[in-house]
Order: structure tokens, then C-alpha cells, then sequence
């Protein structure tokens, strides 16, 4: 039982034994990553997200509707939304989707990493655009995260490993103040890296040992793939995604369904999210009566 309560999540209680004692027999993240790469078809998506560029503004990519899919996963199945904490198994607060927005496409622009908080029940266009509005803001200004970094790395070595380990210590204990985790990217419910917009595909990342981030999503360019059907074998437009988790927040049945209403969103959005004209949003269970 922790001393001290969080601000980011609540401690999990009734759990079996054999899943509580999986953070001390594996103490840290990289250790317990499991990895799945998932292959998506998407020429289904391609014709809705035009058509949904034509309604709306601002436009949507394949990436926005990657971190849809993600957050409505998280929402509807909460048990993946979960991290470990000090060999404690905790239950988060809400949903949150980080990724890196790079403030110009040349070698020499840095990255912006954002962290965007997902809200039950939010539409596709609301969700894309906050996407849009954050990402904006990521390249034009300077954010307090990156403000905090910048003046951190101004010390010497000795004196931010220092700091680092204070902050994972303090972390350790439920004592890392709550307006510290509240903007930090690295305490999310996912990472997603859009690798594919930078020319770089076909790759598993590593989990973060700070922070709370329990699954990596690693995006990558479309491409065609051959996919086996009733008829033999077929060529399509295809994302590919390797995803990696931490095995300790659940286990790999929930996983998989979790995996599969991503596949719902991004292979059939018009059926999962509805028209593309209108204001698509999860339609859940009313999809499922609906012929496919």
C-alpha cells in the first residue's frame, strides 16, 4: 500500500496475485515490452478522409485518424489504460496521446513533442482539430515543457543526472508534484511516432523508463502489401503499425481486442464513425447492427 496517493491515476486493488507480483519479478518497462506489428488496409479510409477534407476544416490525415482510433481503443477498453509505479499497478486518469510534430522538415529543425488529452465521447472533427491547433502552436512558439528542458540542460552533467533521478525518485513515492506530469509527454496513455512522414518505417521502439507510458505506436510510410483472401492474394494500400506494450498493465486477450477496434476505425471508418460529411464520432455497439 503507497504512503501517498497520485494525481495521475488510482491505485488498482483485487487484482490476482500472479499480475501483482509481475512489477517486482520485472522492474522496469523495456524488460516487459511485448511487441506486435498490425497491418492495416486503408484504401477504405483514403476515400472517406477525402471526402471528409471536403466538409471540413481543418484537414485531417491518416495520422489524426491512427490517434482516433488509439484514443477510442483506450476509452473503450480502460485496462490497457494503466501503468506501473513504484512495483504498483495504477489505473489512469483519462486518456492522453503524445507524439513529436517537427517544427520544419530539415535535418537541423527540432522536434516538439505534444501531449493531447483525449475526452470520452469527443468527435473525430473536434479531436483532428485540436490535432491541428496544437501542433501549430508546437512550431510557432516556444512551450513551457521545452522552456523547462532548455534551461535544465543550461546545468552541468553531474547536475541534471541529478535532477533526473530526484524527479523518478520522487516518482517512485507518488510525490512528483501533479502540475509537472499534468503537460509532460512522457506521462501519457500512448506514444505515437508518425515515423513514415520522415521516411523511416518497419520500426519497434522502446518504451520510456520515465514516465508512465505504457504502449508505443511506431507509424510508417503506406505502402502496398499483399494480403491473403477466400480468392487467393490481393495487393492493397496498407499502414503498418508495430505497436509495443508493457505487458504488466494487462494481458494479451485484452490487447488483441483492444487491437481490433483500431482495425474497425481504420479499415471501415464510414461504418465505425459514420458519414464523413456529417460529424463522425465512435458509434460503438450502433455500428455493430449495421450491415457491413
Amino acid at each position: 500500500m503507497p504512503l501517498f496517493s497520485r494525481s495521475d491515476g488510482d491505485l488498482i486493488r483485487g487484482e490476482a496475485p500472479v499480475r501483482r507480483i509481475m512489477p517486482y519479478l520485472m522492474r522496469g518497462r523495456n524488460e516487459s515490452c511485448v511487441y506486435q506489428e498490425s497491418l492495416y488496409r486503408i484504401a477504405a479510409a483514403r476515400i472517406w478522409l477525402k471526402a471528409y477534407n471536403r466538409a471540413h476544416h481543418p484537414r485531417a490525415t491518416l495520422f489524426h485518424l491512427v490517434a482516433y482510433a488509439t484514443a477510442v481503443a483506450l476509452e473503450t477498453r480502460p485496462r490497457l489504460n494503466r501503468f506501473v509505479s513504484g512495483g504498483r499497478l495504477y489505473q489512469r486518469r483519462g486518456v492522453s496521446v503524445s507524439f513529436v510534430a517537427k517544427k520544419a522538415f530539415t535535418d537541423e529543425a527540432p522536434g516538439a513533442t505534444v501531449k493531447l488529452a483525449a475526452f470520452e465521447g469527443e468527435s473525430f472533427p473536434a479531436f483532428s482539430a485540436r490535432i491541428s491547433t496544437q501542433v501549430e502552436e508546437a512550431r510557432e512558439t516556444d512551450r513551457s515543457v521545452d522552456k523547462e528542458v532548455t534551461l535544465i540542460m543550461r546545468l552541468p552533467g553531474p547536475v541534471v543526472r541529478l535532477l533526473v533521478g530526484l524527479a523518478r525518485g520522487l516518482d517512485h513515492w507518488n510525490l512528483y508534484p501533479g502540475f509537472m506530469i499534468r503537460d509532460d509527454p512522457m506521462y501519457a496513455s500512448i506514444f505515437l511516432a508518425n515515423l513514415g512522414s520522415v521516411g523511416v518505417s518497419d520500426v519497434f521502439h522502446h518504451l520510456y523508463e520515465y514516465g508512465t507510458v505504457s504502449i508505443f505506436g511506431a507509424v510508417s510510410a503506406p505502402r502496398r502489401s499483399t494480403f491473403a483472401t477466400r480468392d487467393g492474394v490481393s495487393a492493397e494500400e496498407a499502414l503498418s503499425v508495430r505497436w509495443t506494450f508493457d505487458e504488466r498493465i494487462d494481458d494479451a486477450f485484452s490487447c488483441a481486442r483492444a487491437l481490433v477496434l483500431v482495425q474497425k476505425v481504420l479499415e471501415d471508418p464510414g461504418r465505425w464513425l459514420g458519414s464523413p460529411e456529417g460529424t463522425p464520432a465512435w458509434l460503438g455497439t450502433e455500428a455493430e447492427t449495421q450491415e457491413p
